[in-house]
């Protein structure tokens, strides 16, 4: 029997996925904008203010649904997840703007050494691979997927020390270029964080399990 909260719930999770999809091209767009010098701020200001409007819808859906049908445990956990998963999608949505703003504000890698920019670009190939991976794990509810995103997780924290280690040892770049890549290394690794987190909601949905891919 179709449900009253099953229409509800639809909703939600429709708004859930809009802003994944925002959430990939966000950081498409910036973290492309930072390795090739180019200026997508306004891209990216622009869709980091509707990640931050779709959360609030996401919550106040959510909260409605809530207050109207009281969900048994299996439905109520899916809402639960779905607020904390629009909370991990709103915050790839500051990341990319940090990231745009880093590039604005300091220049990004110009007169970086040549080592500096492949290395990021190539963090941030796997950073965006851990995203798409929590955002299709969630559209097919497929926890096997989700549980894939700890071996790359791993894989950036290790560049991460693995950059600030070599560029304390080796680098002789100009102030803004170690402020600039120093910086985005950081929001790259907390952005993976939160691909993190949703692979583990995702989990959690599909199965009932917590668990930790960290």
């Amino acid at each position: 029997m179709h449900r009253l909260l099953d229409k509800g719930l639809e909703q939600l999770t429709a708004l859930v996925f809009k802003m994944g999809q925002a959430a990939e091209k966000v950081l498409t767009i910036s973290i492309g904008g930072f390795v090739r010098g180019k200026d997508a701020s306004e891209d990216v200001q622009e869709l980091s203010e509707i990640l931050v409007s779709l959360t609030v819808e996401v919550e106040e859906k959510a909260f409605g649904l809530i207050a109207k049908y009281q969900p048994v445990a299996s439905d109520l956990r899916i809402i639960n997840s779905y607020m904390k998963i629009a909370y991990d999608f709103e915050r790839y949505g500051r990341y990319g703007w940090d990231i745009s703003f880093i590039r604005k504000r300091l220049g990004g890698l110009k007169g970086c050494e040549e080592w500096i920019p492949r290395f990021i670009e190539e963090m941030g190939e796997k950073v965006l691979q851990m995203v798409r991976i929590s955002i299709n794990s969630l559209k097919n509810q497929d926890a096997e997927l989700a549980k894939t995103i700890s071996k790359i997780e791993q894989e950036v924290d290790e560049m991460y020390f693995q950059y600030l280690d070599k560029l304390a040892k080796e680098a002789h770049a100009t102030g803004k270029c170690t402020i600039s890549s120093v910086l985005v290394v950081r929001y790259l690794e907390r952005i993976a964080d939160h691909a993190t987190y949703i692979a583990e909601a995702v989990v959690y949905i599909a199965t009932g399990q917590k668990i930790s891919l960290r």
